[in-house]
């Protein structure tokens, strides 16, 4: 009998016996256990499924409405009942699945309010698209009313709900509530700007709780309006999470030489944190001029060169006559109570003209109602001393050049309505870089100088952050940003943002 047969038969016969002709062989088993999700974790986790359930709702309910709306229309026209409901019902299903399945709900949560806008509007158009289609194909020819009715109702309804609903997010969040508990790992420079992008809470929804500086020792880093404790060292990254309870890491830079230390991290960070981002300046790029593409695994991000001419230009030429063109209606008709009370005011002619630079440095005459007294440019050089602005800019909250009745017009924007005349004849934009005098330009380094690429603008990013609050270096970083990453729905949201402000004017003087 072989010694396999005598170990087979053995294993028939008592235990002992086989223990004592087997060798005994010691198995070890390794355990892996998997992570389980932290307290902080699971509580952040439960309001975002609120919020997306809430989000989901409201998009129902005006999906419904619209739906109905367009329903009642048709019948009122004589359409088959069975027919009108059918295909409406049909078609909310789909908008409400097109939204589900492109994740408009997640840019609402961190997401910008450009991104989450454009992400609808895409949804919807998808969906209408995908309806429209099906009705030529089944010869629907109802169809089409339905669509042209229930697509702007539709989507005006969803874009003020996801609006109105992103404001009461902001206002919670100013208030401490559904923010994300954010830790900022990296070099100092890189940290202090990460910091100071996230800071307004109410917009990005990232508090900051504290900071992992990787390359010097500090115990907290001190940014003018906040500090920001340091804590922990490159190895102790995710404990100093667990001890904040932060759900967030951004990951401003990484150590030189430990091109593992993002996967490192992310895989102790398992079950404790929502998110592990990764924060890289690209010289101020954002918006659709970023795209992600991973090759092969090798992740790629893409940025795309501005242009300057073009299709997307045109669009934003027939925005700034179609604007124009509404906005000059009321001026025209507020025109002569305004004028009356300049004149009332001080003598003087009721328009300002004054000479600045357009695009490619071509200069124009800018128009304003005056806000100062005629005389007012010969008396500049005597306040040259008293200048309160920064750079280039001359500014004085209480300049004794101004008329009480142009107080009140700068107060409120109100100097620079005229200047939609500008946009019509093609000399200005709505929306763009604020308009340089030519003294300002002739001291333009080749930097500076690419705010002149595109057309100035009555309102832009520096009026809508500050206006003459801004100094001169953060007011030409705003401009160089709008020239290089503008998009239709970024001036659309600029001009939404501008009318409030001039309800609650800051930084106007």
């Amino acid at each position: 009998m072989t010694s396999v047969e005598n170990a087979l038969s053995l294993t028939r016969e008592e235990p002992a016996a086989v223990a004592a002709v087997v060798p005994s062989v010691r198995v070890e088993t390794t355990t892996a256990p998997m992570p389980r999700v932290s307290a902080t974790l699971e509580h952040r986790l439960h309001w975002e499924r609120a919020h997306r359930v809430r989000l989901g709702l409201t998009d129902a309910a005006v999906i419904a409405i619209a739906s109905g709306v367009a329903s009642g229309i048709q019948l009122h026209l004589g359409e088959p009942p069975m027919d009108v409901v059918t295909r409406a019902a049909l078609l909310a299903a789909v908008w409400f699945a097109t939204l589900l399945a492109m994740r408009t709900s997640l840019t609402a949560l961190f997401g910008s309010s450009a991104a989450e806008y454009r992400g609808i509007a895409h949804a919807s158009g998808l969906a209408i698209g995908m309806m429209a289609v099906m009705a030529l194909l089944l010869g629907w020819d109802s169809m089409r009313l339905t669509v042209l009715i229930t697509l702007p109702m539709g989507l005006l309804g969803l874009l003020m709900s996801r609006w109105s609903w992103r404001r009461w997010l902001s206002n919670q969040r100013r208030h401490g509530r559904f923010t994300s508990r954010t830790l900022v790992v990296g070099n100092r420079d890189e940290v202090e700007y990460a910091v100071r992008a996230l800071e307004p809470i109410g917009m990005s929804g990232y508090q900051i709780v504290g900071a992992t500086l990787l390359d010097a020792n500090a115990r907290e880093l001190d940014l003018g309006r906040t500090v920001v404790p340091v804590l922990g060292n490159l190895t102790s990254v995710a404990r100093v999470a667990a001890e904040l309870s932060a759900d967030t890491i951004v990951v401003a830079g990484r150590p030189e030489r430990d091109p593992d230390f993002i996967k490192r991290l992310g895989w102790e960070l398992e079950g404790t944190a929502a998110e592990l981002v990764l924060c890289n300046r690209l010289a101020d790029v954002a918006g659709p001029r970023l795209s992600f593409t991973p090759i092969d695994g090798l992740p790629m991000i893409k940025m795309q060169i501005p242009t300057y001419e073009g299709a997307k230009h045109v669009l934003k030429r027939a925005l700034d006559v179609v604007v124009s063109t509404i906005a000059l209606i009321p001026i025209v008709v507020i025109t002569p109570l305004i004028a009356l009370l300049i004149k009332l005011d001080s003598p003087g002619p009721v328009f300002f003209f004054q000479k600045r630079v357009g695009r490619d440095g071509k200069p124009f005459q800018i128009v304003k109602f005056r806000s100062m007294h005629a005389d007012a440019e010969h008396k500049l050089a005597a306040l040259k001393a008293a200048n309160e602005g920064s750079g280039l800019l001359f500014k004085m909250k209480q300049d004794p050049r101004i008329t009480r009745v142009g107080r009140v017009l700068r107060k409120l924007s109100l100097d620079e309505l005229p200047q939609f005349w500008n946009v019509l004849a093609g000399e200005m934009s709505v929306v763009g870089p604020r308009p340089p005098l030519p003294s300002e330009v002739s001291d333009y380094d080749g930097t500076v100088s690419r705010r002149l690429y595109i057309k100035p603008g009555i309102t832009g990013l520096w009026q809508i952050s500050g206006r003459s609050d801004l100094d001169w270096d953060e007011s030409i970083r705003l401009d160089l940003r709008y020239v290089e990453n503008w998009s239709v729905i970024t001036d659309l949201q600029i001009m939404w943002r501008t009318a409030r402000v001039m309800v609650a004017p800051k930084g106007a003087y």
